[in-house]
């Protein structure tokens, strides 16, 4: 078997835009959370919190986002340190809390 023979596929690059990285691209769900108020937005709408996250929290007395926000607070907005307590509290993994930790601390510059 030859090697060099392999096809490599030939990717197309756009010069004109940067490459991405998929980690760091923020979801629909977080520009919609972070471009208006609180008010009484439910924790399911929070950027990594789905409806099972969602009614774990919920089930901790975590029902609106403003509640997760409060937690945050607390915490002083540190990220190892939110983290860990969404780990505890709802069993959320790496991605999830840091796709809401990315989500309050983007709500907090734009509001606080």
């Amino acid at each position: 078997m030859d090697l060099r023979a392999s096809t490599v596929t030939e990717f197309k690059v756009d010069k004109d835009r940067l490459p991405v990285c998929p980690a760091s691209t923020t979801s629909q769900k977080h520009k919609n959370f972070v471009v208006e108020p609180m008010r009484e937005k439910s924790v399911k709408e929070l950027a990594g919190i789905g409806m099972v996250l969602g009614g774990r929290l919920e089930e901790k007395g975590f029902c609106k986002a403003k509640d997760v926000l409060g937690q945050f607070l607390l915490l002083k907005q540190d990220k190892v340190a939110f983290k860990c307590w969404m780990r505890q509290a709802c069993f959320a993994g790496n991605r999830q809390s840091d796709d809401c930790y990315r989500c309050l601390r983007e709500w907090c510059d734009a509001f606080l």
